[in-house]
């Protein structure tokens, strides 16, 4: 499908699985850093290095909840975008 005969709804839908795709690496991201963090805790704390990931660790989770937020949007915006269903 090529771009000009791309309706409203074929947008959304391309945005929204982007979105999605997004959504399931930052969740990754937040589970790697997550596990690195419970091996290495006390290590970076002696190196005062732990302020630091644990500030990349809130700011990755915040992305993946407004990753979220944003889904539920588009998902409803899918919903009024859909043609009314045809009538018998």
């Amino acid at each position: 499908m090529s771009e000009e005969t791309k309706t409203p709804l074929d947008h959304v839908n391309d945005a929204l699985a982007q979105l999605k795709e997004m959504r399931h690496y930052a969740k990754n991201n937040v589970e790697t850093l997550t596990t690195q963090w419970l091996l290495f805790d006390g290590e970076l704390k002696k190196l005062k290095q732990s302020g630091s990931i644990e500030t990349l660790m809130t700011r990755q989770s915040e992305l993946h909840d407004a990753l979220n937020d944003e889904i539920a949007t588009l998902e409803e915006w899918v919903a009024t975008l859909q043609p009314p269903p045809e009538e018998a």
